[in-house]
């Protein structure tokens, strides 16, 4: 099994749209392998009591459009235990790529990665939390998600 897991401020909006797009991208390509891929949070914040907020309305509207579906995804937090479990940990900007290398206290095995370091045009992913421009992040997260797809095929990992 090869992990990845998706990080973004919430889990809400960017990382479980990278989740979802880069399953289906996998399921519908001749990669073989087993994959786990998930999402996480490096905050908080959209989880109340122990329950996470369901992915924000119009990211889901956003990956439906595309035929994708998130129905039952809901906000976790990362924790410092998901740094060995998972071969890939990729965040959507310099800040969440911060904040996971204190939870886990480093990345000794650079794990960490930029979402946008799988494309020509490194940066960080927008958060359409605040651009409401969830069409350019489903374009950008799906690009990256395609460099992904190549990077996994490039480097045998299936």
């Amino acid at each position: 099994m090869y992990g990845i897991v998706f990080v973004c401020h919430g889990n809400i909006c960017r990382s479980p749209m990278a989740e979802f797009i880069l399953r289906d991208i996998l399921e519908k390509s001749d990669v073989p392998g087993n994959f786990i891929i998930t999402s996480r949070a490096v905050s908080d914040e959209e989880i109340h009591r122990g329950v996470g907020a369901p992915v924000y309305p119009p990211a889901a509207e956003e990956l439906a459009k595309h035929g994708i579906d998130c129905r039952g995804k809901r906000a976790q937090k990362l924790s410092p235990a998901e740094y060995g479990s998972n071969d890939l940990i990729v965040c959507m900007d310099a800040g969440n790529v911060r904040e996971a290398r204190r939870i886990f206290g480093g990345d000794p095995e650079k794990k960490i990665r930029r979402m946008m370091d799988f494309t020509t045009r490194p940066g960080n992913v927008a958060d359409p939390w605040y651009s409401g421009r969830f069409d350019i992040t489903y374009r950008d997260i799906r690009e990256a998600c395609e460099g992904i797809a190549a990077y996994i095929v490039r480097n045998r990992i299936f």
